[in-house]
């Protein structure tokens, strides 16, 4: 996927007020609409006239594009790297997959799920309730197994007087439920906008994901985790301890167990009603033959027990 440079679509620099933009905008359809010009490839110019003010008329996808696309060329290659937009707070004012689907992939890519999900819209009458807010925020997997309260900071983008747009920050303590999965919301109530005349404000919906942990992949509750173990006890079985952010397990290892065969403990992933399970896959690590006696077992194995790995008739 392409990299595309929006700001070279509408022929402004990158602080350009929201007044700049506009003007801009308006002098390229009038050159570029079907209906009134005469260039060969109108159609298409006009679409990515109207895919980059999408982008840059609106303050916060403006900003994740701004931090998103640092140090990026026109027609670079581009693939935004995973939870790029998390931290930012986005109002509820998005386009579907769908929508987002009426221009390139790389619009789709970025902003084909940035709001819309979860948001209340205001009720009708006078006194409108505040618009619900939306974020993704990256936890620890530790904070899912005795819950804790975590200070999580989020930038929020905003237009200045002069119609120039700019990161603030706001920071939040969040209580994190013991049990939260990937993919699920906490809601904070009154975070979000404010409401008219009175009304009550809005929520911030936060989407929890998680940092990528050194040992653990969660997949809804379930846990994976590699377990290496050493030849004599994947050939002869044996009982080894699992580190868990909970406390440690005992597993016991089957008897002629091979490397990629996955083991299930029940009820050791992420706590739940019920609680989700440990799956492990078994790695066979071999110790080096570094020293003459290590040589010699090797040695000895080679010739008493005359296996093939590669006899594709062995048991």
């Amino acid at each position: 996927m392409e990299f595309k440079d929006y700001y070279q679509t509408l022929g402004v620099t990158r602080d350009a007020t929201t007044a700049d933009l506009k003007k801009a905008f308006r002098k390229l359809a009038r050159k570029y609409h079907p209906d009134v010009s005469k260039e060969a490839d109108a159609e298409q110019r006009m679409r990515e006239v109207n895919e980059a003010y999408a982008v840059l008329s609106d303050p916060e996808k403006r900003a994740a594009y701004d931090e998103l696309g640092r140090g990026y060329q026109p027609g670079q290659d581009f693939r935004p790297p995973p939870d790029w937009d998390a931290g930012f707070e986005f109002s509820g004012h998005g386009f579907s997959r769908d929508e987002a689907a009426d221009f390139s992939d790389f619009f789709a890519e970025l902003f084909g799920r940035m709001g819309g999900a979860g948001t209340r819209h205001a009720r009708a009458g006078f006194r409108m309730q505040g618009e619900d807010h939306h974020a993704k925020v990256l936890l620890d997997l530790e904070d899912t197994f005795n819950g804790a309260t975590r200070q999580i900071t989020l930038r929020v983008p905003q237009t200045d007087a002069q119609g120039r747009m700019r990161l603030a920050t706001r920071t939040l303590n969040v209580k994190i439920p013991r049990g939260v999965r990937a993919g699920q919301v906490i809601r904070l109530t009154g975070q979000g906008a404010p409401g008219t005349d009175g009304a009550p404000a809005g929520d911030l919906l936060l989407e929890v994901q998680f940092k990528p942990h050194p040992r653990l992949r969660a997949d809804g509750r379930d846990l994976h985790l590699t377990l290496p173990v050493a030849p004599w006890e994947a050939a002869l079985g044996a009982v080894v301890p699992v580190d868990l952010p909970q406390g440690s397990v005992k597993v016991r290892i089957p008897e002629g167990a091979q490397s990629g065969r996955q083991l299930r403990v029940r009820g050791h992933g992420i706590p739940g009603q019920p609680p989700g399970d440990l799956l492990l896959d078994l790695q066979v690590v071999l110790p080096p033959a570094a020293t003459p006696k290590a040589r010699q077992f090797y040695e000895a194995m080679a010739r008493d027990l005359a296996f093939d790995p590669r006899d594709q008739g062995r048991a």
